[in-house]
């Protein structure tokens, strides 16, 4: 089947966070949304149909996750990632955020240090701070665009107050996909410090050819039993508004202390569609997201066209995972707010300013490129007029 993915879809007046929010965070609605990382292409077929087939049925009734539901999970890691889990490994979450904040508050203390490697997905301070942890703030070294771990800065951080390490990965914002060397590296350092691995890993499918990602507890035996890896079929498929994930959690010990906070909050039942739906996913959704990575791969190749050809001052190292850009507009020497007041309103696009994800975010913007070729077009459009006024 050959999927659609130019197809404008009117999500206006749907409870769209992306687009019926857009006077609440920009102060219009006259912007085009390229901020929240889920996606403008309309979920796969295959899971919708299975939703709605469960949804017929005249009762939505407390529910079990059956036998298939683990086994679709086993299968897709084992085909998409190379990595063979037991059954048992697999925990609920019903988010990857809210996976998080679980396992914080499960294997650490109020005033524990907890690890971060900004510029990061900014829910990972809130999950911290607000748990009344603190935050060590290991900065990515960025070398023109290109941004590697500061693994001797992590070394010099880490005292016997640190606890555990928060890893995106694929990075969310700048879109690395992690080496093999990068990863072993960083478990040496945190089982050599006894610190506990949470690896947000729900961009692990959206990774581009000839890359790979490395779930970074397969790496060892060793890297398995430090190591709690958060995955959803979510952000893959464009099914967040399920709140549906899961924990793979190969530790005995780890896992019952994570199941019993998860129970601790009747967080552990999940919803009927969510499980449905992640069924459907990981078992008949392959072709889809084959499609759907080279259309947003081609448009990070059109993007990258564009800015060079009509405005080579503003610059973005392509990504090797997720749909995500993280563009680079300093060339502009605009303030952090003025930039974002200036690509609201005179530009009319709305993007995550960078600071959000950090201070070394500072003159950075993160631009979602999951969408129609058209409205990418529109919105490259547009800011290549207003620059161009702005710059003479």
């Amino acid at each position: 089947m050959i999927y659609n993915f130019d197809e404008l879809i009117d999500r206006s007046h749907s409870n769209s966070v992306k687009y019926d929010l857009r006077q609440h965070f920009f102060g219009t609605d006259q912007v085009i949304p390229l901020w929240v990382a889920d996606m403008d292409f309309a979920t796969p077929s295959c899971i919708r149909k299975a939703v709605i087939e469960r949804a017929e049925h005249e009762i939505y009734g407390y529910s079990i996750k059956p036998q298939g539901y683990f086994k679709s999970i086993k299968n897709w890691l084992k085909i998409r990632h190379n990595w063979q889990i037991p059954e048992n490994s697999i925990c609920f979450s019903p988010g990857v955020v809210p996976g998080l904040a679980v396992s914080i508050l499960a294997f650490t203390n109020p005033g524990d240090k907890i690890i971060v490697q900004t510029p990061v997905y900014f829910p990972f301070f809130t999950s911290i701070l607000d748990n009344e942890r603190e935050m060590i703030i290991n900065p990515l070294k960025e070398t023109e665009g290109y941004y590697q771990m500061d693994l001797d800065d992590l070394r010099s951080k880490i005292d016997s107050k640190t606890k555990m390490i928060l890893l995106s990965s694929p990075h969310n914002p700048v879109g690395r996909v992690w080496k093999k060397e990068e990863l072993e590296e960083l478990v040496q350092i945190c089982i050599e410090n006894k610190i506990l691995i949470i690896s947000d890993e729900i961009h692990a499918d959206l990774v581009y050819k000839s890359h790979q990602h490395l779930p970074i507890a397969s790496l060892s035996e060793e890297a398995k039993q430090q190591t709690i890896t958060f995955m959803a079929p979510t952000k893959t498929f464009n099914m967040a508004g399920l709140s549906t994930s899961f924990a793979i959690i190969e530790n005995q010990e780890i896992r019952d202390k994570y199941n019993y906070a998860l129970n601790a909050f009747h967080l552990n039942n999940g919803n009927l569609f969510g499980n449905v739906a992640t069924e459907a996913a990981y078992n008949l959704g392959a072709n889809w997201l084959d499609q759907m990575l080279d259309y947003t791969s081609r448009n990070i190749d059109f993007a990258q066209e564009y800015l060079a050809t009509n405005l080579p001052q503003i610059k973005f190292v392509k990504p090797e995972g997720t749909y995500l850009l993280w563009i680079n507009f300093k060339s502009l020497q605009l303030e952090d707010k003025a930039l974002t007041e200036f690509l609201i309103h005179k530009a009319r696009i709305g993007l995550n300013a960078g600071t959000v994800f950090g201070e070394n975010g500072s003159g950075f913007m993160r631009m979602n490129v999951a969408c129609p070729r058209s409205l990418l077009e529109k919105a490259l459009n547009q800011l290549n007029v207003v620059i161009k006024e702005l710059v003479g």
